[in-house]
């Protein structure tokens, strides 16, 4: 049963990492008065998803593999757009 307890609290670091981005993305929004998206959400995106990926592999949930394999994808992907945006300026 220790385990299983320590594969639940990974998942819930996980899950507050992740969730932790939506409130880094309001209070940017708030500060700028206008919806942005700062790099820091894509990096608890990178970080939440890798956790949650890791608890999921160990719950062995199909779904929830796919879902979040995909999603680190689309993270990935949005930093190195942001990172050839940078290069070009």
């Amino acid at each position: 049963m220790p385990a299983e307890h320590t594969w639940v609290g990974i998942g819930l670091a996980g899950q507050a990492c992740f969730f932790s981005r939506f409130l880094v993305q309001w209070i940017a929004s708030e500060r700028q008065g206008r919806s942005v998206v700062p790099r820091a959400f894509w990096y608890l995106s990178i970080s939440g998803g890798l956790i949650l990926l890791s608890y999921s592999l160990w719950r062995r949930d199909p779904v929830f593999i796919l879902g979040q394999s995909i999603g680190l994808f689309v993270y990935l992907r949005n930093l190195v757009l942001l990172r050839r945006e940078d290069a070009a300026r």
